[in-house]
């Protein structure tokens, strides 16, 4: 059964959104991807409204079983850190009205998951959805390109439970399984 997943990079400014299908054998294609904008001197409350819209919009029209979100790390702008705050507590809400449960996910995770390499940078990142997708060119902005890493990531770390464990993986997926599994060895100190 395919996995039909929506990422969301948040933010107030641009909001990257990418949803994305991923069937058994984690072959993935691309349903749609775009970054939905707001002025900066739009009032808070308006700029929220138009970030859930755009959200409930893409929800109802592509119906996903899973979202994907990048998890709201500390920063040393705690502006950023608030705006992207509201924007996730929207994406949130809007998922569980819906009835769907919301995957949060670290940016290194997504890192590892895309490219095997938790450190590597947006351009990488970029090129790997571009490589996965099997799209002509990377996806712009990097806002729009890290929401369908997250979707990717979240369908290959199970999920929505549809993505087969055994199924033949990519490089970059066995390297990804590969870290994951020497990580939670080192935790239970094997």
């Amino acid at each position: 059964m395919t996995l039909r997943v929506l990422g969301i990079d948040p933010g107030l400014t641009r909001c990257g959104v990418g949803i994305v299908d991923v069937s058994p054998n984690r072959s993935a294609s691309l349903v749609f991807v775009g970054v939905i904008r707001t002025p900066p001197d739009m009032p808070l409350e308006q700029r929220l409204l138009a970030i859930g819209t755009g959200i409930a919009e893409l929800l109802d029209e592509y119906a996903p079983s899973a979202v994907a979100l990048e998890r709201v790390f500390a920063q040393h702008n705690l502006r950023t850190v608030m705006g992207t705050a509201q924007a996730s507590g929207v994406a949130m809400h809007q998922a569980a009205a819906r009835g769907l449960t919301v995957g949060l996910h670290t940016p290194s995770e997504v890192k590892a998951a895309i490219s095997g390499y938790g450190a590597a940078d947006k351009k990488q990142v970029a090129s790997m959805v571009q490589r996965v997708l099997r799209l002509d060119a990377p996806p712009t902005p990097a806002d729009a390109s890290d929401a369908l890493a997250l979707a990717l990531c979240h369908a290959w770390r199970g999920g929505g439970g549809a993505v087969a464990a055994s199924a033949e993986l990519t490089p970059a997926q066995q390297a990804w399984r590969a870290a994951e599994k020497s990580v939670t060895a080192r935790r239970l100190g094997q």
